[in-house]
């Protein structure tokens, strides 16, 4: 695999040192831990927390400002049609059903299970154990708080059973059965080896639909809304998601490295790779990368050839752009960042028209440049991708305003509802949970009025529009892959306008149901309307908060963007995790803009400009 500086050779290339007890593995594969329980703990808390305000505002919802739209309006004809259709044998049916998410059921089952985990192998799965049971217990705990939080009375129709003292809102037998059977589900079908592959979907399958079966009897027996049934579904949906992700299939941590760890590298460096032309210096944000994070980022950089590389911390002060700067009069042959999007852009900016490539390794919360470029979001593994791979330019985004002076941008910029929610989520959040941080933000951000402004593309006449949010984007996808822009590149020599402007229920459904595709349609649909252009000039009705890739900055009535084609040159590898594609060098379904040749040599990218 060929090297991102010109004139060195892979490591890997010639014979490698001989490796005993306590040496570093080889071609980046670090030795690992599994995550701590601590990190863990916290973890699973906040998302929780998350977790519990999301269904209770569901269900302030429907109880209050929705109960009178649809679908809302039908779910008493639903329950109503169940009455209808009761037999004897339904009665029957439906009652031993309800019994299979009754709360006796549901401990019995899962202390039974949890303890043949535990006693029954000859090697004890705690980790599964632990699985089933914290989920299980989540979604009782969350139930608890909504059910307290939300005064639901339950289905106006005969009742087949006793009504418990908690609100209809949510199903407790359904979100008790979605967490104790989807966990099974998941267990057989990730932890079993014994069953043949279509024996454990079929398993897997009929626990999955146990818990629509015991919604459907709690409808049937007067107990339950559809939306309560749905809200438990949920409940225990998300509790497995929270689990799972935390506990089942958890990121390792890695383990301390050998102390020779470094000197190995540097050997095998001598061996395999030629030095790096000039010096190489990291720029690190001290609050999200700790020492283990450096000892790696270390270790990589010598492998390729980049010895005794200069670490530098950002500071409130200067987060990043000093350093770059510096590193640039120096005659830095590499530059590596480690930190978030803003830590990001500030390197980037010094950077821009220099030449010095950057290596992205990311290491914050939305880490939406490297999520564009195709990096993993690991920053070990970031960077050693990009070591391997060559550099690219890529675009960047140029914006000023009133009160704003003109800041280059990596990723998106904007103003309104996006810029609410990036001031209003607490930076502890955001270190504690990473981008699900932003639910917190975002029932106070969801405040934000709506503003009409004019926007002129591209020095056209002016377009009036109201919107409540507006985000000039160089890149589209988003967290979750998601995405905002789908045709928006980092290399197509185009700022892609999305305009946020939905109205009532239907309207916020379409639009998440239009970004959650992650796909183009057409303009205006789902209260989305998006253009492209290379400048857009946009003058807003009253002062709206606004935000550079995702840091807050001054509110205003004004924002100017174009984008710089070919700023800045990025190091990639060259079999991206998006396209995966092997070949010419390319950046991830790079789209080329109208009228912009191709750069030479580099078939798929265009010349840089200027």
């Amino acid at each position: 695999m060929p090297t991102a500086l010109p004139g060195r050779t892979a490591p890997g290339s010639g014979r490698s040192p001989s490796r005993g007890p306590g040496t570093a593995s080889p071609g980046g594969r670090l030795p690992v831990l599994t995550t701590g329980t601590a990190t863990a703990v916290g973890r699973i808390t906040a998302l929780t927390i998350c977790q519990a305000a999301l269904l209770i505002g569901f269900g302030l919802l429907i109880t209050g400002p929705a109960r009178h739209v649809w679908p809302f309006t039908v779910e008493d004809r639903v329950n109503e049609g169940f009455v209808h259709v009761r037999t004897g044998t339904f009665d029957t049916v439906t009652s031993w059903g309800s019994e299979a998410g009754n709360t006796l059921t549901i401990i019995a089952i899962t202390l039974v299970v949890c303890a043949a985990m535990v006693f029954a192998p000859v090697l004890p799965r705690w980790r599964e154990a632990v699985f089933l049971a914290v989920s299980v217990s989540l979604q009782a705990l969350v139930f608890l708080a909504i059910t307290s939080a939300v005064d639901r009375h339950r289905p106006a129709v005969h009742r087949l059973d006793d009504s418990p003292p908690t609100s209809s809102y949510t199903s407790g037998h359904t979100g008790a059965a979605t967490a104790l059977y989807g966990g099974l589900a998941i267990l057989i079908l990730t932890r079993t080896r014994r069953l043949s592959r279509p024996w454990r979907i079929a398993v897997a399958v009929l626990l999955v639909l146990l818990p629509f079966a015991v919604g459907t009897c709690r409808m049937y027996r007067g107990m339950h809304h559809p939306t309560d049934v749905a809200g438990g579904m949920l409940n225990g949906a998300l509790s497995l998601l929270i689990v799972g992700r935390t506990v089942l299939f958890a990121d390792p941590a890695p383990a301390p490295l050998p102390r020779n760890a470094v000197d190995l590298a540097v050997a095998e460096a001598g061996e395999s790779a030629e030095p790096a032309p000039g010096p190489t210096v990291v720029i690190v944000n001290p609050v999200s990368t700790g020492g283990s994070d450096r000892d790696r980022i270390r270790l990589v950089l010598e492998r390729y050839g980049h010895t005794a590389p200069r670490f530098v911390e950002t500071t409130v002060e200067d987060p990043g752009g000093g350093p770059a700067a510096r590193a640039v009069a120096d005659g830095a042959a590499l530059v590596v960042v480690c930190g978030g999007d803003g830590t990001v852009r500030a390197v980037a900016e010094a950077l821009a028209g220099t030449g010095v490539p950057l290596a992205v390794a990311p290491h914050g919360t939305g880490n939406l440049l490297a999520r564009n470029l195709g990096l993993p979001l690991d920053p070990v593994r970031a960077l050693d991708a990009a070591l391997g791979g060559t550099a690219r330019p890529v675009d960047l985004g140029r914006i000023e305003g009133d009160d704003l002076p003109p800041t280059l941008f990596c990723a998106m910029s904007g103003a309104g509802l996006d810029a609410a929610l990036m001031e209003r989520t607490p930076d502890r959040a955001k270190s504690a949970l990473g981008w699900p941080a932003y639910a917190l933000g975002s029932v106070r951000a969801l405040r934000v009025p709506r503003t009409a402004m004019t926007l002129r593309l591209d020095g056209g006449e002016p377009v009036r529009r109201t919107a409540r949010m507006v985000v000039i984007a160089n890149v589209g996808r988003l967290q979750g892959n998601a995405s905002l822009a789908p045709d928006a590149r980092p290399d197509d020599g185009l700022l892609h306008v999305v305009l946020l402007d939905p109205r009532g229920l239907g309207g916020w459904l379409g639009a998440a149901a239009y970004v959650l595709r992650g796909s183009s349609r057409r303009t205006g649909a789902g209260g989305v309307e998006t253009h492209a252009c290379r400048r857009v000039d946009l003058v807003l009705r009253t002062r709206q908060p606004r935000e550079i890739d995702g840091d807050p900055v001054a509110a205003g009535r004004q924002l100017s963007a174009r984008v710089v084609p070919g700023a800045l040159s990025v190091l990639l590898p060259e079999v991206s995790e998006v396209s995966g594609r092997a070949g010419a060098p390319r950046i991830p379904g790079r789209r080329e803009a109208p009228g912009v040749p191709e750069r030479s040599g580099v078939p798929g990218l265009r010349q840089q400009e200027g």
